[in-house]
């Protein structure tokens, strides 16, 4: 059963029914293990570089992921607003409106993809002098992250191409698609590292090279078993007629996707705050901010899963004019959210040493990194109820105050608050991530209320006929 024949079935009032935690606990199995997959050529090249390059060679790879994942904010952005319109247009039934949807969304995000790759490679030196990347780091970080933005025009595409799927409330396709983009990876990485059958050895930059080569080809057989398999999004003639840029369409797409760029823009920038705090305590602290990194990205997975799905049940509901089930999704999707991440959460809380140890090998190193872990990990469960409402909203077309929201939470609460305990009270770096758990308890009350006091008052409608 998918997705949209859920939303058609009845169901009493007072619970969720038996179909819907269902089919979504059905999608939502495939997307949690995508991100995991997705994360784990992350954390295989952050456990080779660490282990058998050494802290500073972790450090420079760790300075750049906030740039990178500032340059990538936009396609997310509008990777979200297309999975809103695909939702409600597969919901609907309109299958020409969607493929419209799809061959706007891939032109705009190719454009874009060049043009930042472009920006992003002049001014990568600029930005990390500016942020106080460490002297002894810099140059190799600059290095490795002129080779990862070559391929921002094809990671877009097969960005964008993985959420118009998950639109259709396909989630295993893009999983599948990820398990041969991590294996690649990972044959990869040793192979270009360290040199092995006879290629050159490039060291940390054989590890922007895995993910660059495994991006490419991925994209390549995912077109190629669309077309075989005769998927409805496979990219054919009745696709191709739509790359161009419908005015009407790119309007609706850039109101939904501008604001959610707006704030992963600002999110990123927020991190590159906060990387200039860290670095200020040496190259150490910015490898324990690495891994820390690497553990919240796990540790967050089945927020931004949820998040995901019900954005997407929602929007099909929409599509389907059944407004009446979006409660039942946004039950489902809390109790989820505290059953699979308290679980996960619990887990990490207790083999934290030994995760971190799989890393880091500096004890002072390891000794930072596990301290700012106990701080955040149980805030990650406020997340996820805070990404469950705005997901729902979001699936409306209410994007600007849920962002507004996040950002006054993110700006207005995590920066000054992790500036001012590790300056003025003494606590140190700890004091950088006691503002996660603040800005996270913000952000949920505020959701909330704008979800309570207008949100339910609206007339929800789809947005696409």
């Amino acid at each position: 059963m998918n997705s949209d024949q859920a939303m058609k079935q009845p169901q009493d009032a007072g619970k969720p029914a038996p179909s819907l935690w269902r089919s979504i606990s059905i999608f939502l199995i495939p997307l949690m293990l995508s991100n995991v997959m997705q994360s784990i050529g992350q954390l295989a090249g952050s456990i080779i570089v660490g282990r058998w390059l050494g802290v500073d060679a972790l450090a420079a790879i760790s300075a750049f992921f906030p740039l990178f994942f500032l340059l990538i904010s936009f396609c997310i952005g509008i990777g979200s607003g297309s999975s809103i319109l695909i939702g409600q247009a597969y919901g609907a039934g309109n299958m020409e409106r969607m493929k419209a949807i799809v061959g706007t969304t891939l032109t705009f995000t190719f454009i874009v993809g060049v043009v930042l790759a472009i920006l992003g490679g002049v001014f990568t030196w600029d930005v990390l002098r500016l942020v106080g990347t460490p002297d002894n780091i810099i140059a190799v970080s600059v290095h490795y992250a002129r080779i990862l933005l070559l391929s921002l025009p094809v990671m877009f595409l097969y960005f964008v191409y993985t959420t118009f799927m998950r639109g259709t409330g396909d989630s295993k396709s893009p999983f599948y698609f990820l398990i041969v983009s991590t294996v690649l990876n990972l044959a990869l990485l040793p192979i270009l590292i360290f040199g092995w059958l006879g290629l050159p050895k490039l060291g940390i930059y054989g590890s922007a090279y895995a993910t660059v080569v495994s991006t490419l080809l991925t994209f390549v057989v995912m077109l190629v078993y669309l077309s075989k398999t005769g998927h409805p999004l496979q990219f054919d003639a009745s696709v191709r007629k739509y790359l161009r840029m419908d005015g009407a369409l790119l309007k609706l797409l850039l109101r939904l996707g501008i604001p959610s760029s707006v704030n992963m823009v600002l999110v990123s920038l927020s991190e590159i705050a906060v990387i200039s705090l860290v670095n200020g305590y040496g190259s150490d602290a910015t490898a324990a901010y690495g891994a820390v990194n690497q553990v919240a990205s796990y540790v967050q997975m089945p927020a931004i899963s949820l998040g995901i799905t019900v954005s997407i049940f929602a929007a099909q509901a929409i599509g389907a004019n059944r407004t009446d089930r979006l409660k039942q999704v946004i039950k489902v999707g809390i109790l989820l959210n505290y059953l699979i991440g308290g679980a996960v959460i619990f887990l990490v809380y207790v083999f934290s040493q030994t995760i971190l140890s799989w890393f880091l090998t500096s004890e002072h190193t390891m000794e930072i990194a596990h301290h700012l872990l106990m701080i955040t990990l149980w805030s990650y469960l406020v997340f996820g109820h805070a990404q469950i409402i705005t997901a729902t909203m979001r699936a409306s077309g209410t994007v600007l105050w849920p962002t507004l929201i996040s950002i006054v939470s993110i700006w207005l609460v995590e920066v000054p608050v992790a500036f001012y305990l590790s300056r003025y009270t003494g606590l140190g770096i700890q004091g950088i991530w006691i503002g996660y758990p603040a800005a996270f308890i913000v952000s949920l009350i505020l959701q909330y209320a704008y979800y309570l006091t207008v949100w339910k008052k609206k007339r929800i409608s789809r947005l696409i006929e």
